[in-house]
C-alpha cells in the first residue's frame, strides 16, 4: 500500500483545490469519513463520493446515518438497513460496484454483545430494561455504534475481498467532534463509580457487602424499588463480562481511523457556525494525529453572471425606481446585488478559514436548484465535487 499523503495540520505542503479523484482512485485509500456538523450535506456527499468511486473501478460500500428517505430513493433502494444491498443503477464500465447499508444502531449493539459474551449473558443483557434503554437512547451510543459497524465492515471486507473502500457518513450530532468522543464517553459511562459499585457484590465475597453498601442499597431500593435495582445490578454484573471486549473494540477501531488508508473529509456549509465548527474538527483531527483529506465547502452561493458590482446594481436600480416605482428591472437589478454580496460574504469566509488553516485543500460545491432525488443528481454533485 503507498502512503497517502498527509494534509492538514501534519502536513508541511501548502493547500490547493482538493482533488477528489486522485483521492478516490488512489488504492491507498480505504476509507473516507465525511464528518462535520449536522444539516451541511455529509449524507448526500458520502453518497456521491461512492457512486463516483464505484463509477472509476472501487468496490464500495457507503455507511449511512439516517438519511433522507429522498437519498435512499436516489439510490434505488426503498429500506436501507444493517446489511449491505447492491444499488442498481451504477455504470459497470470500469469493473466496480457500490453497495449502500443504514446504520441500525441497536442492532448493532447487540451484535457486539452476542460476539463478545456466552449465549446466557448475552441473554440476560438483551432482555434487561436498562440495557434496551442504554443501546437506543443513550448519548452517544450511535457515534459509538458507526465506529463499531465500521471495524465489522473493515475486518469483514477485508477478510473476504468483497470491498476495496468504506465511506462513512457520521452521525448528525450537535457537534461534529462527539464521533470522536463517544467511544471514550460510553467507557467511561461504564466504567463510572457508580458501575464500579453496583459490581462490588457480584465480583467479590461476601464481606465487600459491608453495612455501609447495604445501607446505600436500602437508600437506592427505597428511591428506585426492589425490581428496578435488582435490574440495574443484573445488567451491570452481565455487562461486565463484555466490558474489556467493548473498550478493545474501540481502540483498535481508533486505531483504524488513525491509519494512513483513512481519510477524513470535513464537510460545511458556507455559514460562520459551520465553518467554525469544520475549524475545530480540523484541530482536532490534527491534534489525534489522525489523516485529513481536505474540507468541501457545500451548498456555496453560485456567483451571478455578468460584470456589474453589487455597489453599481443597487445605484442603478435606485435610479429606476424613482422614475418608476414598479420597475422589474429594478428588481432584478436588487436581487443581483443581494446574490454577489452573499457571494463576496461567503468567500471572505472561505479566505478566512484558509488563513487560519492555510494546509487544508478545499473543494467548493455550488447550491443546486433543487434537491438530489436521482443517481444522476448524485452524479452531478460528484462532479461537482472533482471540480466539473
Amino acid at each position: 500500500m503507498s502512503a497517502r499523503t498527509r494534509v492538514g495540520p501534519l502536513s508541511s505542503r501548502a493547500a490547493g483545490a482538493l482533488d477528489v479523484d486522485a483521492l478516490l482512485d488512489d488504492r491507498g485509500t480505504g476509507i473516507i469519513v465525511c464528518c462535520g456538523s449536522g444539516g451541511v450535506g455529509k449524507t448526500t456527499t458520502s453518497a456521491a463520493l461512492a457512486l463516483r468511486a464505484a463509477e472509476r473501478g472501487r468496490k464500495v460500500v457507503v455507511l449511512t446515518i439516517d438519511p433522507a428517505r429522498r437519498l435512499a430513493q436516489s439510490m434505488g433502494i426503498e429500506m436501507l438497513d444493517n446489511t449491505p444491498r447492491p444499488v442498481a443503477g451504477v455504470d459497470p464500465a470500469a469493473g466496480g460496484r457500490l453497495d449502500a447499508m443504514m446504520l441500525d444502531m441497536k442492532r448493532t449493539f447487540d451484535e457486539v454483545v452476542l460476539s463478545q459474551a456466552t449465549p446466557e449473558k448475552a441473554r440476560q443483557i438483551l432482555e434487561n430494561p436498562f440495557y434496551i434503554a442504554l443501546s437506543s437512547s443513550f448519548a452517544g451510543t450511535q457515534e459509538y455504534m458507526a465506529m463499531e459497524k465500521l471495524g465489522q465492515i473493515h475486518a469483514d471486507a477485508r477478510q473476504s475481498g468483497t470491498y476495496d473502500l468504506v465511506v462513512v457518513d457520521t452521525p448528525p450530532s450537535r457537534s461534529a467532534l462527539d464521533f470522536l468522543d463517544a467511544p471514550e464517553r460510553l467507557s467511561s459511562f461504564l466504567d463510572g463509580r457508580f458501575i464500579r459499585l453496583m459490581l462490588a457484590p457480584a465480583r467479590g465475597p461476601a464481606k465487600l457487602m459491608t453495612a455501609g453498601f447495604g445501607l446505600i442499597t436500602n437508600a437506592l431500593t427505597k428511591i428506585l424499588g426492589g425490581q428496578v435495582l435488582r435490574d440495574l445490578q443484573t445488567f451491570v454484573a452481565a455487562l461486565d463480562t463484555v466490558f474489556g471486549g467493548f473498550r478493545a473494540r474501540a481502540q483498535k477501531t481508533y486505531a483504524l481511523l488513525q491509519a494512513e488508508e483513512t481519510a477524513f473529509l470535513v464537510v460545511a456549509a458556507p455559514e460562520p457556525d459551520a465553518l467554525r465548527e469544520a475549524a475545530y474538527f480540523v484541530e482536532r483531527l490534527g491534534e489525534d494525529r489522525m489523516p485529513l483529506a481536505g474540507l468541501v465547502v457545500n451548498r456555496a452561493s453560485p456567483a451571478p453572471q455578468g460584470t456589474v458590482s453589487a455597489d453599481e446594481a443597487m445605484a442603478a436600480a435606485a435610479r429606476l425606481r424613482a422614475v418608476d416605482p414598479t420597475s422589474l428591472t429594478a428588481g432584478l437589478l436588487r436581487l443581483h446585488a443581494d446574490r454577489t454580496r452573499m457571494v463576496e460574504r461567503e468567500a471572505v469566509l472561505r479566505e478566512r478559514f484558509a488563513a487560519a488553516h492555510p494546509h487544508v485543500a478545499t473543494a467548493v460545491v455550488p447550491a443546486l436548484p433543487g434537491d438530489v432525488h436521482d443517481l444522476d443528481g448524485l452524479r452531478r454533485v460528484a462532479g461537482l465535487l472533482a471540480g466539473g
